[in-house]
């Protein structure tokens, strides 16, 4: 006989079957009113060249805190998926997840992260963290300007990366520093806030 506690998490994850939400610890992670940005932290914006990297249009949205712990706040995915990408070092650490949502496949990208909590090929949904925001001593280490952290949505598949000893469960790297155009961008990439307005009403 199932425990009440099983069916509680049996029923927490129906509700969240085939749906979208916003991946913060919010009230509601449908209000993507709630969402907030960083200064630069806006899709589609002109990043300036540097460090021998040329300038590019921002791919994402970088997606500031939603409150002031700075201990232990989670990030979740945005929907059901399946991990098909891991990366920890340091403040580039990102994981990349593959989505079938309403017939359409798409993939998200999670990166400045820390505290990752799942593995390549792990089955993930929206109720379960999958990470969370940097805390303090790892922002002092790495710097504050990683204060966000990075979500992409991705129409097309991430390009395929042979995995090394230094990163094992690293198997797909993102278009983030090649989108040099408009037409690159949207070729790429949807735009993290109009696709969460749009599929966020979905039940």
């Amino acid at each position: 006989m199932r425990s009440i506690n099983q069916y509680f998490i049996f029923s927490l994850i129906f509700i969240f079957q085939g749906q979208i939400f916003l991946p913060v610890n919010i009230k509601n992670r449908k209000d993507y009113s709630k969402i907030q940005l960083t200064e630069i932290g806006e899709f589609g914006l002109k990043r300036k060249a540097r460090n021998n990297i040329p300038s590019h249009y921002h791919t994402g949205i970088d997606i500031k805190l939603p409150n002031n712990n700075y201990f232990n706040e989670p990030i979740f995915p945005i929907a059901e998926g399946r991990v098909i990408s891991k990366r920890t070092d340091g403040p580039y650490a990102q994981l990349i997840i593959e989505h079938q949502f309403k017939k359409i496949k798409f993939w998200t990208l999670y990166e400045h992260i820390s505290g990752i909590k799942v593995n390549v090929n792990d089955i993930v949904n929206p109720e379960k963290p999958i990470a969370r925001f940097m805390n303090r001593n790892e922002l002092d280490k790495y710097g504050w300007q990683f204060d966000h952290f990075h979500l992409e949505i991705l129409k097309i598949k991430p390009q395929k990366l042979i995995s090394d000893k230094s990163h094992p469960e690293r198997f797909y790297s993102s278009y983030t520093l090649i989108c040099y155009t408009i037409s690159d961008l949207q070729k790429y990439y949807y735009n993290p806030i109009e696709f969460l307005k749009s599929n966020l009403k979905y039940k």
